[in-house]
């Protein structure tokens, strides 16, 4: 049985343009969170630094 849990934040990632939602190891940096994985932020590093 799946628990939804559609009371969750969401955000866009600013790298890949795909939705995600808050996870809770995120719970104290959330503001700050922009990319939904370590491969979007990598990514986004390399596409600015070019």
């Amino acid at each position: 049985m799946s628990h939804r849990k559609p009371h969750l934040p969401r955000k866009v990632c600013l790298h890949c343009g795909r939705q995600f939602t808050w996870r809770r190891r995120w719970a104290r940096c959330w503001d700050e969170v922009r990319y939904c994985s370590e491969r979007c932020r990598r990514g986004r590093r390399q596409k600015d630094s070019s």
